[in-house]
């Protein structure tokens, strides 16, 4: 068991002053049976926004926020402590399916959401040409593991050559991109076997030796999980499955359902954004 503290700040100053925005705001922890959430806030400045919060079709808690006066900046700083228990059960065959029950008709209405290819999972025709050959001869979870070992060879980490719109396709022609990209393209990837699949994003601690108490600067990080029988979780970026130092804050089809923040405005004029993320371990 882990128990995190993490604070993410998200600042923008518009060049020109904001009539209106419409905001949603996608950074509180989900308690599930692998973590659970013992306190959490939101506070957005300035103060003078009307602040709801809703549960989306993915199960996110979303806190919505209108701010209908003018101003010149915006901050939301969510606040969340959480306890961490995630333990990766090792596969035997007692809890894989075979690609018989993958490819039922049962598995495809009940995963319909993690099957279809996604605006951003879609991989493009060579990587759809190679796969058949990685997970060949294998079982559905053997073949997760062999499209991942096969990832590790062929993708790159490199900040700065991808953006939050580009594909599994443009990442996979450039051999390289961040953590976001190495899950939409195993997603995408899975997919095309018929194993259902799901882009996770959430925080990681990235220095498991840091001392209890000592503050960090932490990361926004996406990683995925798959079906063969349960559901098993895997991030790309460190090749391993999610540990006790990954917190998950949301689950959906790829990016797109689970931006931290996203919203409409009136003028601004464009802007200067600042993130920042910073994680304490207490146990």
């Amino acid at each position: 068991m882990t128990r995190l503290s993490i604070v993410h700040k998200t600042a923008y100053k518009y060049n020109r002053r904001v009539t209106l925005s419409y905001n949603e705001a996608r950074m509180t922890p989900l308690t599930d049976p692998q973590q659970v959430v013992l306190e959490s806030s939101l506070k957005v400045s300035p103060s003078h926004a009307s602040v709801s919060t809703y549960r989306d079709y993915w199960g996110t808690r979303v806190t919505a926020f209108d701010m209908q006066v003018p101003h010149e900046r915006l901050e939301v700083v969510a606040t969340a402590t959480v306890e961490v228990h995630r333990t990766e059960r090792v596969a035997t065959e007692d809890d894989i399916v075979g690609w018989d029950v993958i490819g039922s008709e049962v598995t495809r209405d009940e995963f319909s959401d993690w099957l279809p290819q996604s605006r951003l999972s879609g991989p493009g025709e060579e990587v759809l040409a190679i796969v058949p050959g990685v997970v060949a001869g294998k079982n559905p979870h053997e073949a997760a593991m062999a499209i991942f070992e096969w990832m590790r060879g062929e993708m790159t980490y490199m900040k700065g050559t991808t953006g939050v719109t580009t594909n599994a396709e443009e990442a996979w022609n450039q051999r390289q991109g961040v953590c976001q990209d190495l899950a939409h393209l195993a997603i995408g990837a899975l997919r095309s076997c018929g194993i259902p699949a799901r882009y996770v994003s959430g925080y990681i601690h990235p220095r498991s030796s840091a001392a209890i108490g000592e503050a960090v600067a932490g990361q926004s990080h996406a990683w995925l999980e798959w079906w063969d029988g349960e559901w098993r979780s895997w991030d790309p970026t460190n090749h391993k499955p999610a540990g006790d130092f990954h917190v998950t804050v949301a689950r959906g089809r790829d990016y797109r359902d689970v931006p931290p923040l996203k919203g409409v405005l009136s003028g601004g004029g464009g802007s200067a954004l600042a993130v920042t993320v910073e994680i304490t371990r207490l146990a």
